[in-house]
């Protein structure tokens, strides 16, 4: 989960994400929609998506055509409603300790 997390938090990978979230792309129509990056620093993004399972990547020819692994997403998803879950649930118990020890009742 690490390393989904890790790749995720890069503005460009999650920008390449949405590119292939419906469609199969190659590599290098991806790398053409970003006007300010290197062919090369996409071509590692990808590899850095790949990785962490994110993008599945197939060889069409020469070609290298990358979607997103949904199902990885998904469990990225899982993942972080869990995780925002138990963060507020253990606000809650926090503020309601808080109203406790000061005679606030709860409501």
């Amino acid at each position: 989960m690490d390393t989904a997390l890790k790749a995720l938090a890069e503005p460009r990978r999650r920008e390449i994400l949405k590119l292939v979230w419906a469609t199969e792309l190659p590599a290098s129509l991806i790398a053409a929609s970003f006007d300010d990056v290197t062919r090369s620093a996409i071509s590692q993004h990808l590899g850095v998506l790949r990785d962490a399972a994110l993008v599945v990547e197939r060889r069409d020819g020469v070609h290298r055509m990358y979607r997103a692994n949904r199902a990885e997403m998904k469990r990225v998803r899982r993942f972080l409603e869990e995780y925002w879950d138990d963060s507020l649930e253990r606000l809650r118990d926090v503020a309601e300790s808080a109203h406790r020890e000061k005679g606030i009742p709860n409501e």
